[in-house]
């Protein structure tokens, strides 16, 4: 009997201590993967397209129509195009960004095309759902973005992107989306 007095206490401090280094071990990891994967070079993103940081909304952009009425995103997404001049480059991406458009299916009244480009540009006849936004701020980089409802530019792509990424991540984010 005297011998399983002495075994009780001891044995209750190793299983204590098993308990203490294990919650240890778990709380230390959690920790370390958080600040490893906060500089995103060990884990790919599974969108495609670049976060716009910092982070810039349309009425910073100060979006409104050719006429100077002011553009709300009215509560909608958009694909938003800007380019200096709407060379072949533009009207090519313009082309893709409509086949994304129709390819969203049902989505597609979720989602608007917009332009920003030069004075001379016409919005092409095959081009009906195409709407012209003038920005005041002249500092945003040639390119499509995609504008969530709230008025946020999340992502940016080239203008020469494959429309197979962009619609994928837009599809992705009106999966996810409860806004718009």
């Amino acid at each position: 009997m005297e011998q399983s007095k002495q075994n009780g206490p001891t044995s209750g401090r190793k299983q204590l201590a098993v308990i203490l280094i294990m919650a240890l071990c778990s709380l230390g990891g959690s920790y370390a993967l958080f600040f490893a994967a906060q500089d995103g070079e060990r884990w790919g993103t599974t969108n495609n397209g670049t976060f716009v940081q910092p982070v810039v909304t349309v009425d910073q952009l100060q979006w409104q129509t050719p006429d100077g009425v002011p553009l709300s995103t009215s509560s909608q997404w958009w694909l938003w195009t800007v380019a200096d001049q709407c060379d072949v480059v533009c009207a090519e991406a313009l082309q893709k960004l409509r086949a994304a458009h129709i390819l969203l299916n049902k989505e597609a009244k979720r989602v608007r095309r917009g332009i920003t480009t030069g004075p001379a540009f016409v919005i092409p006849d095959d081009q009906p759902d195409l709407f012209r936004i003038q920005s005041l701020r002249e500092q945003t980089p040639e390119g499509i973005y995609i504008v969530d409802p709230n008025g946020n530019l999340v992502f940016f792509y080239p203008l020469d992107i494959n429309p197979k990424l962009l619609l994928a991540d837009l599809k992705r984010l009106l999966k996810v989306s409860q806004i718009g």
